[in-house]
């Protein structure tokens, strides 16, 4: 049997890695709320953003719309989020945390931002900000217009648009 050799670490495999080790300092807690990883994504969002309008709750919560429904439909029912028709356009929906969502929110931060002083502490603040610098640009990077642009070019099929007269 032959193996693959790469000459590179699996990376999203680490990000995923990295990923859990963050939330195994906070999963705790949302569960002790009754709450999954998404439905904090959402409150989350809610808090940073007060009403938000659903598909930016969907790309911001990094949760696909069909699931979004059900993560909404079961908040609602909890009483930690409020739905409504959009007033300036009725075709859409928004979404923002009721009181208790609030009051969630307001309570779980501090448990947030108490480990993010921790990784501060443990990595320092430059690295930190230095991480948080490369993620950004990962991303920025890996945006699909930015990729298909650049492997156009790397491929040389990019054409420079013509001159017009």
């Amino acid at each position: 049997m032959s193996t693959t050799t790469f000459s590179h670490r699996n990376l999203p495999r680490l990000l995923l890695q990295a990923r859990e080790a963050v939330m195994a300092h906070n999963r705790p807690r949302l569960r002790e709320h009754g709450l999954s990883d998404q439905q904090w994504r959402v409150l989350r969002v809610l808090g940073e953003h007060g009403t938000v309008e659903t598909g930016r709750v969907a790309r911001e919560a990094f949760i696909l719309g069909p699931s979004l429904t059900g993560v909404l439909a079961r908040m609602e029912r909890d009483g930690l989020v409020r739905r409504q028709r959009d007033p300036d356009d009725q075709r859409r929906t928004v979404v923002e945390a009721t009181a208790r969502g609030r009051k969630l929110v307001d309570k779980l931060s501090d448990a947030v931002e108490a480990h993010y002083h921790w990784l501060e502490k443990q990595l320092g603040k430059q690295q930190l900000a230095q991480l948080y610098g490369l993620l950004d640009q990962l991303i920025e990077l890996e945006q699909p217009e930015v990729t298909h642009r650049d492997a156009l070019r790397l491929n040389g099929s990019a054409r420079k648009p013509e001159a017009r007269a």
